[in-house]
Parts: structure tokens; sequence; C-alpha cells
């Protein structure tokens, strides 16, 4: 299993199995980094020992989702925005940080509606960011 995740306390996380395939995609405003804390372990119950945990950002609140991964023997990356994005994005439309997340809004919702799985109605901009970093780990960075 895949888990992704877009730091923040609004935090995207998006869940792919060992196929690559969404298992899930969603968002949770969490209010601050001690409530987050709180929250962590029950999102990485979701994995197994073999999992990884991919996370866009960093900080104090990396250090709270990497600190809990390293304690169940979860392997963790940690990347940044631009790493994704130069290779799902196209230039204009990350002039901005607003451009680029609804941007990020569109492709994720595109790429989501011609795979297998049912398609939400709509997404977060931090659920949808979380999703294309899981979908470039998969497709980019593990190939």
């Amino acid at each position: 299993m895949i888990l992704a995740v877009d730091l923040g306390v609004r935090t995207g996380l998006a869940l792919f199995n060992t196929a690559g395939e969404l298992q899930w995609v969603r968002s949770g405003n969490f209010g601050n980094a001690a409530r987050l804390k709180k929250a962590v372990p029950s999102y990485l119950d979701y994995l197994d020992k073999k999992s990884i945990l991919v996370m866009e950002g960093g900080g104090i609140l990396a250090d709270i989702w990497e600190k809990e991964a390293k304690k169940r023997g979860l392997s963790v990356i940690q990347i940044h925005a631009g790493d994704w994005r130069k290779d799902i994005l196209y230039a204009r439309n990350q002039r901005n940080a607003a451009s680029a997340k609804h941007h990020a809004v569109e492709k994720a919702m595109e790429i989501i509606r011609n795979s297998a799985v049912s398609a939400p109605k709509s997404i977060t901009d931090d659920a949808a960011e979380a999703f294309l970093v899981g979908y470039w780990f998969i497709n980019y960075y593990l190939k």
C-alpha cells in the first residue's frame, strides 16, 4: 500500500493498493498540530510493514507523520510540490499557488474519472494534491 499525504493541518490523503489503484482519497482539517498528531495513527493503521508513506511538504507536520511511520517500520519518502508538478501539470498552470491548486483539482478528477474506480463528485485541492503525489510516485518515481 502507498499512502500519499499533502501535509498541513488541512491534510489531503490518498491510499493506493499494491497494484497502484486508488482505494480512497479524502481530506481532513485537523485545526492544529496537536489534533493532527492524534489522528495520524488511525491513518497509518491502513498500512502494513511493506507499505510506503509518501509526504509532500516538510517541517513539524512531516516530523509527526515520519516519527509514527518509523515506529511502525514503514518506508517514508518526502518530496516537494515541484517534484510532481513538473511532470503532471503544464508550466503555465503553475505560475502561482492558486493556479497550481486549481489545475491540480482538474487533473486529479480527470485521472480518477478515467480509472476503474468510482470518482467522487468533487475533491478539495488538498485531496487532489495528495492523489497526484501518489499518482506521480507510482507512475514516475518508481519507474
